[in-house]
């Protein structure tokens, strides 16, 4: 039986590119190490993803009461612009011009999965490189330095 819990906050007061960072932080990762991670993150949007993840977790309490806490991977995370209509503020330029102050305005949506994730292409680059580097240092054997050292 698959589980999987929704959060999302809309019209979060941190900006996009703010907001990103600490969301790629948690993405994949078991629910308590995140929230673990998350708490000891010294960046303004740290606070607000980690109570979005207890919220979805508190959803997925509420929707089936036997679910395993231990056992939730963060399995998607995004985050997306929101509107900036609300703050419409403007700032004086030159030759009686003005122009809109934008603050950022974020959309954050998170799934918990009680299954693994699936890893995304970078983490699949990462170890195939690992893996062939693995494989040409063991084809190679030792290095000729070493045999040298050996031989002496």
């Amino acid at each position: 039986m698959a589980i999987e819990s929704k959060a999302a906050l809309r019209f979060a007061r941190i900006s996009p590119r703010k907001a990103r960072v600490i969301v790629n932080l948690v993405r994949g990762k078991k629910v308590s190490q995140a929230l673990d991670e998350l708490a000891f993150t010294p960046k303004s949007g740290a606070p607000i993803v980690k109570k979005l993840i207890e919220s979805a977790l508190s959803n997925a309490k509420q929707a089936d009461g036997s679910v395993n806490v231990d056992t939730l991977y963060v399995s998607q995370a995004t985050v997306d612009k929101g509107p900036n209509r609300n703050m419409r503020r403007w700032r004086p330029r030159a030759q009686g011009r003005a122009t809109p102050i934008v603050k950022g305005v974020s959309h954050i949506a998170l799934v918990l999965t009680d299954s693994a994730p699936a890893p995304s292409g970078r983490q699949k680059f990462a170890a195939e490189r690992q893996a062939a580097r693995a494989a040409t240092k063991a084809a190679k054997g030792a290095s000729p330095k070493a045999e040298e050292a050996k031989s002496e």
